[in-house]
């Protein structure tokens, strides 16, 4: 009879094994919180976002961008939906065909991938389209019809389904491609960057809310106006401007001025106006939608939209409101010189003293330096010099003084 040795007992499974115990610190270490902190490039997102525009977040690797859609996710209730665009194939986008019965007849159905087909379903989300530009060419190509027609194969995507994607510069991004010219120029493309002390803070357990912006609808008529007229305003002045794709292949990669980045950068004004965001938030979205050259012209477009008219200044100098912003007071005081210059009247000449006299009095003094110098030139030989001219006499005297000054210390440290 042969006695077998009792087998060792196998081990039972801890309840609380290493791995449940480095679960719990993990859990601890996830959990972070939010406060609502002024952050104009997080703005401009949620309101590109808000807009239904497609958005692309340019910045380094590792600077928070897909962490920022992840808490722009949580923070609108979207579930969010990432597609890395580089690893594929240019039929995950455009569907894969797929025959019926009879395709003589009925043709051959585009079937769109899972993750398409998820989003149909729940109706909303955010889809995440990563590594933009590590995709080549053919998978960008495919990826045109998802961001402007927001079609996948034979499915449409929901209207409360948005588009927001993410790439590295070309120098930086493993094995990068730029953007073709007619994928880019259907993004609204935003600067990623990271600021020192919101990452401090966020490494801290504390990160910025994402929250979209309150639009007041009794101010949605006027919104549209004033966005078509700043726009409108601008092309009808620069035609050129409407139609001007970049000669180099990274500046085509990047937001460049049409008829279709113009309507996004309409939609974008109307929205920010609506919402009352500050000109930085502004200036990233036209920027990013139309380009620094158009989007800064924009810009200073917008400004002198509403400055005051040179000859109900020049009617009722008393009662004038300059402009507080010095570029912005500059023009206005080259406007009334040169509205002086088209109807040189002595009553008109000593009301533009006046004016300068109040802007020495409530800015900068040498803002009024080269529009007196100009207004000099206009007296006739029959028109008296007003005594306010007195007032402005030292600050023209000690301003050329100064200019002077500041040549001859050109002229020296060029020797």
């Amino acid at each position: 009879m042969t006695v077998h040795a009792p087998c060792a007992a196998l081990p039972t499974p801890a309840s609380d094994s290493q791995l449940d115990v480095a679960g719990e610190l993990l859990a601890l270490l996830g959990e972070v919180q939010t406060e609502p902190r002024t952050n104009t490039q997080l703005e401009a997102l949620t309101l590109a976002v808000a807009a239904d525009l497609p958005v692309l977040l340019w910045g380094e690797p590792g600077i928070g961008k897909t962490a920022a859609l992840t808490q722009l996710a949580q923070s609108l209730d979207l579930p969010l939906t990432t597609v890395i665009a580089s690893v594929h194939e240019p039929s995950d986008f455009s569907g894969l065909p797929v025959i019926g019965e009879d395709p003589a007849t009925q043709g051959v159905a585009m079937a769109p991938p899972d993750w398409a087909v998820r989003l149909v379903r729940a109706g909303r989300g955010l889809l995440f389209l990563d590594e933009l530009s590590t995709a080549p060419p053919a998978v960008q190509a495919a990826l045109l019809r998802v961001v402007l027609e927001r079609r996948v194969g034979a499915l449409e995507l929901p209207p409360g389904v948005r588009i927001v994607a993410a790439a590295n510069p070309r120098s930086s991004a493993a094995d990068g491609w730029e953007l073709s010219p007619p994928l880019a120029n259907r993004f609204v493309h935003l600067q990623w960057t990271h600021e020192h002390d919101v990452v401090v803070r966020g490494l801290g357990g504390t990160w910025p809310r994402a929250t979209l912006p309150r639009l007041a609808p009794e101010s949605f008529a006027a919104a549209v106006v004033f966005a078509r007229r700043a726009v409108c305003t601008l092309l009808a002045a620069r035609p050129k401007l409407v139609h001007q794709m970049p000669t180099t292949e990274t500046r085509r990669g990047g937001p460049w001025p049409s008829p279709r980045s113009w309507e996004m950068t309409l939609r974008l004004i109307a929205f920010a106006t609506a919402a009352d965001a500050s000109r930085d938030v502004l200036s990233q979205l036209i920027r990013g939608t139309v380009g620094d050259g158009a989007g800064f012209e924009l810009l200073t477009s917008i400004d002198r939209m509403d400055l005051p008219d040179p000859e109900v200044l020049l009617a009722d100098p008393a009662a004038a409101e300059l402009p507080t912003r010095g570029d912005l007071r500059q023009a206005v005081l080259d406007g009334v010189v040169a509205a002086v210059r088209r109807r040189p009247e002595r009553s008109r000449w000593d009301a533009a003293w006046s004016l300068l006299v109040k802007a020495v009095e409530t800015g900068a003094p040498d803002l009024v330096v080269v529009p007196a110098t100009t207004l000099a030139t206009l007296r006739r030989d029959n028109w008296e010099v007003p005594a306010s001219i007195e007032r402005l006499a030292a600050v023209v005297s000690v301003s050329q003084s100064a200019d002077r000054a500041a040549a001859r210390v050109a002229v020296e440290a060029g020797r």
